[in-house]
């Protein structure tokens, strides 16, 4: 599921087209991926080598550096990018997929069970299906990736016309509407209507 490279690659070439990408709706077995996560990996990258240089530096001041110290810092900072890497979220035609540091975990939308918006620090969304699996990330991801929001909606509504999804409809509704109503409102204000 969303490791076909031949599907990644034909998306890729339909998407570009004389250097420039075109916004479009996906086909229908088009693998849809988070366009942020790039920048995001690169800036986790960025934060963890300069922690490590920076401490390296301070260390190297204080002319207590020694082979011993740089591999404790060096392990500091890959702690501090396994804490920072971002989840790699994809979608294609039944399914979402969140790919974290360490392993993946995928659920079928037509499949869903259940829909949840957890309210603690940081704001994450939880999506169950039939077959037990679970995932996890963040609503921003969606709110970033319109096509990611479609793919989920279209299967959560597919799982609630078949009966499955029952619990979280209403948390689902409420942030498409909240997430449509962001992106309507920076249409507005970039148009200059408002």
């Amino acid at each position: 599921m969303g490791r076909d490279w031949r599907t990644r690659a034909a998306a890729h070439r339909g998407a570009v087209r004389g250097g420039t990408r075109e916004h479009r709706m996906p086909t229908r077995d088009e693998v849809v991926t988070d366009r942020r996560w790039g920048a995001d990996l690169r800036a986790a990258v960025f934060c963890s080598l300069a922690l490590l240089v920076l401490i390296v530096l301070v260390d190297l001041g204080a002319g207590t550096l020694s082979a011993l110290r740089v591999a404790l810092w060096a392990v500091l900072a890959v702690l501090l990018y396994v804490i920072l890497h971002p989840a790699r979220v994809t979608a294609g035609p039944g399914w979402l997929a969140v790919r974290g540091p360490l392993r993946q975990r995928h659920v079928c939308t037509n499949l869903l069970t259940s829909v949840h918006v957890s309210r603690t620090v940081a704001a994450r969304l939880v999506l169950c299906d039939s077959l037990g699996h679970r995932v996890e990330f963040d609503p921003r991801v969606l709110a970033e990736n319109p096509l990611l929001l479609h793919r989920l909606d279209a299967g959560a509504r597919a799982a609630r016309a078949s009966g499955l999804l029952r619990c979280g409809v209403t948390d689902l509704a409420r942030l498409t509407a909240r997430l449509d109503g962001t992106r309507a409102k920076a249409v507005f204000e970039a148009s200059g209507l408002r």
